[in-house]
């Protein structure tokens, strides 16, 4: 059933192996959930196998400690043609009682593609955004990806 799937949490348990070298959870791992779930949500967004295009805007704000329970949670807030804009949130917390606390943030873009090759994006099904608080977070992906994207340039003229 695409189109019906706006939400998504998926919960990892922080375990040893993910761990840096100063005994946090290391953002690669993160990195790894937010991918992972982003692309379970495009999918169930889209009813169509899907890739990463774009991470932007993304904000280590507090660490992950070994046996946290870490939710990661994915919103739709913006779809064009063929591309699902989500908003992440990363949160964590003592498995056996406490608070959650926010740990990383980002907006991630996938495109749903084709299955057979060679591979190009398809139309997903469209999402418009009623509240306000809906349109609030639409503007806010678009912005996040825009300013990504001068990032990118600035890199390209310095490197290039």
């Amino acid at each position: 059933m695409s189109g019906q799937q706006r939400e998504l949490t998926m919960r990892f348990l922080a375990e040893p192996t993910d761990v840096n070298y100063g005994g946090k959870v290391h953002g690669g791992m993160v990195m790894k959930w937010i991918d992972q779930a982003g692309y379970a949500a495009a999918v169930g967004w889209s009813g169509r196998y899907s890739v990463t295009v774009a991470v932007g805007g993304i904000r280590f704000v507090a660490p992950i400690h070994i046996s946290d329970l870490v939710t990661v949670h994915t919103k739709l807030v913006y779809t064009g043609t063929s591309s699902m804009h989500f908003a992440v949130d990363v949160k964590a917390r003592d498995p056996m009682g406490g608070e959650d606390r926010l740990c990383t943030h980002c907006i991630i873009v996938f495109v749903a593609m084709e299955q057979q090759e060679p591979a190009k994006p398809v139309a997903v099904p469209p999402w418009t955004p009623t509240s306000e608080d809906d349109k609030r977070l639409a503007e806010y992906a678009l912005k996040v990806m825009e300013l990504s994207k001068g990032i990118e340039a600035t890199i390209e003229a310095f490197a290039g």
